[in-house]
């Protein structure tokens, strides 16, 4: 909901003593500046002060955002950079065109303090070790989040390891009207993940952990959760909107070889997804996932969720494709190694027919990841036929070369590369005719494979005015997504930002009604 903005008008000049005579001494004029002054002056201040009320009801249903320093007290000592624009305010429900309850989410990677560098020259003085420092960093980043208040707001690198730091968080969003969930990652790494759900949008209905036993120690939280408001299908008729909300956090690809470590983690959260939902018998329900990727729009990753039908909250907002040329429009990040990058992300997805089974998304992504490997030691498609042969005078590869040559360029045969089970299942994704071994026409379906296929448009937002489909779900549509501060948005990183090393991501979703055909649900 928003908040009310009042504008107290001045006090009114007829209190003022020394204006009293000169007020006066008007009914000492002549008969028709009585008249005037009697008849049509009261009609011009009610026009006046009808327009004055007129705009400021509009104001304050509005979603703007306000421009310039708001004496708040919760945000009396925000970070000074995010002075020029205030962020949204009370967004947990904002009113959308159709009057139904809009839902927000907000993700930030908070950047522990372990991790925190206070000294480039000596990277082992890390913010941890002054406790004014990350405590008062931490409490701004509170105070933030707690005035945008979204329904949901999902946290990476969050201090697990500190009673003092995560008791605040856990206090102080509790006694704002949050239901908080935190997750270590495994080996007592340090840091883990937080996800708080307001109790007066959502009910928490399940949350479970998902942990990758990888070489990251990485986890996901998991929250089935459904608005306290009912959905409205007609005016006779609502329906209990339920949602999942994934929040997370990925390994940083120190090198190209780990980006099979990164696309496993994400497989093993759309398996939990798919188990899940199909336990429950949850296939029409929305599905969000939040959180710090570590990959770019031109990553594996992203081509991944794309071809399991997963959408980028802010690039549906503000418009933008999966090509190159917008790969770059915002970043949201800038790491120790000082390069600034995209790579927070709202991830949506609702009902859809079109979505690939997820063992051959997989397969694509994998293959991705093994022509990117091939060509990153300079081979082109000729060579790298050759490279992966039984020897240069066969015209077809075996699975054991196949093998061999995935592992010389480092992605099997290692403690983090892909698993036998993956290996076979690739095979047979690579040997079509399923003759037992690989001919250069099935490599070259492979190397030359797109990564998105259009999908098929039979679940569109239905209008309210065209009546109902043959079946009927309620997914979101992204009404808006913004990016803290607000340079990021330009692809600049401003260097009197402190709050974290990480922009924070809030979206804004409304509901909407799908139509999909009968077989579908």
């Amino acid at each position: 909901m928003n908040q009310d903005i009042r504008v107290h008008p001045p006090s009114n000049s007829v209190h003022n003593p020394k204006l009293r005579p000169t007020l006066i001494s008007y009914f000492n004029k002549p008969t028709l500046l009585k008249i005037f002054v009697f008849c049509f002056f009261p009609f011009i201040i009610s026009s006046f002060l009808l327009a004055y009320f007129n705009n400021n009801l509009s104001g304050n249903n509005s979603e703007m955002m306000l421009p310039g320093y708001h004496n708040d007290s919760d945000v009396a000592n925000v970070d000074s950079s995010e002075t020029v624009y205030v962020p949204f305010k009370d967004t947990g429900y904002v009113c959308s065109t159709m009057e139904e309850p809009c839902v927000s989410c907000t993700t930030f990677n908070i950047l522990a303090p372990i991790y925190k560098r206070l000294d480039q020259q000596n990277q082992s003085v890390r913010e941890s070790d002054f406790r004014a420092f990350w405590l008062a960093r931490n409490k701004n980043i509170l105070n933030w989040l707690l005035y945008e208040r979204s329904s949901i707001i999902c946290l990476q690198e969050f201090w697990v390891g500190n009673e003092e730091l995560a008791h605040m968080y856990e206090e102080r969003l509790g006694s704002a009207g949050y239901d908080t969930f935190k997750l270590a990652r495994s080996n007592n790494r340090g840091d883990g993940l937080l996800t708080a759900i307001h109790k007066e949008y959502f009910k928490v209905l399940n949350h479970g952990e998902l942990f990758f036993d990888d070489l990251g120690d990485r986890v996901a939280q998991l929250l089935h959760v459904q608005l306290i408001v009912p959905f409205s299908r007609n005016q006779n008729d609502s329906v209990d909107q339920e949602i999942i909300i994934v929040n997370t956090h990925l390994l940083f690809p120190h090198d190209s070889s780990l980006s099979i470590v990164r696309l496993h983690q994400v497989y093993q959260i759309l398996q939990y997804l798919e188990t899940y939902q199909r336990e429950n018998k949850l296939s029409q329900i929305p599905v969000i996932l939040c959180g710090d990727w570590n990959g770019s729009k031109r990553g594996h990753v992203y081509k991944f969720l794309r071809s399991q039908g997963f959408v980028s909250s802010y690039d549906i907002a503000h418009k933008y494709t999966d090509s190159d040329a917008d790969a770059h429009r915002w970043v949201s990040h800038r790491n120790h190694r000082g390069n600034i990058c995209g790579v927070d992300f709202i991830w949506l997805y609702n009902p859809h027919k079109s979505r690939k089974p997820l063992k051959i998304s997989w397969a694509e992504a994998a293959f991705g990841i093994i022509k990117y490997q091939l060509k990153k030691v300079s081979l082109s498609e000729n060579d790298a036929f050759t490279f992966i042969r039984d020897d240069n005078n066969s015209n077809h590869t075996t699975y054991s070369a196949f093998c061999d040559a995935l592992r010389q360029v480092n992605l099997t045969g290692l403690s983090y590369g892909l698993c036998f089970q993956e290996m076979k299942d690739l095979w047979v994704q690579a040997d079509t005719n399923g003759n037992g071994v690989l001919d250069y026409e099935e490599f070259k379906r492979i190397w030359d494979a797109t990564w998105l296929q259009q999908m098929d448009e039979e679940c569109s937002l239905a209008d309210l005015n065209e009546g109902i489909a043959e079946e009927e779900a309620i997914g979101f549509a992204v009404k808006k997504a913004v990016l803290f501060p607000r340079e990021v948005e330009k692809g600049i990183w401003p260097e009197n930002y402190s709050l974290s090393d990480h922009a924070r991501l809030t979206a804004v979703f409304s509901p909407v009604r799908l139509r999909c055909s009968k077989q579908n649900l």
